[in-house]
């Protein structure tokens, strides 16, 4: 009796979950959405923010952010050797 008792409880237990996510499934995600989108909000404001605390431009100004790398060539690797297919 023990045992069928036991397996009854495991089989309504699991049903139980399973409909109570259904219900409340909806509302997590909801919940989730939301607290996603503010913190992109937040995030996509403190970068407007720098954007707009940088003194605007006037006509034909140009500014450069960054500095482009400079790409160094080694040209003591090696010697180009120009050579022929032999069929």
């Amino acid at each position: 009796m023990g045992l069928l008792r036991t397996i009854l409880i495991i089989v309504l237990v699991y049903y139980g979950i399973k409909v109570l996510s259904r219900i409340f499934a909806p509302f997590l995600i909801k919940y989730a959405a939301k607290k996603a989108e503010k913190q992109f909000g937040e995030q996509f404001g403190q970068f407007q923010g720098k954007q707009q605390e940088e003194k605007p431009l006037r006509k034909g100004e140009v500014t450069i952010d960054k500095m482009p790398d400079t790409k160094t060539s080694n040209k003591d690797i090696g010697d180009y050797v120009d050579y022929e297919e032999i069929e």
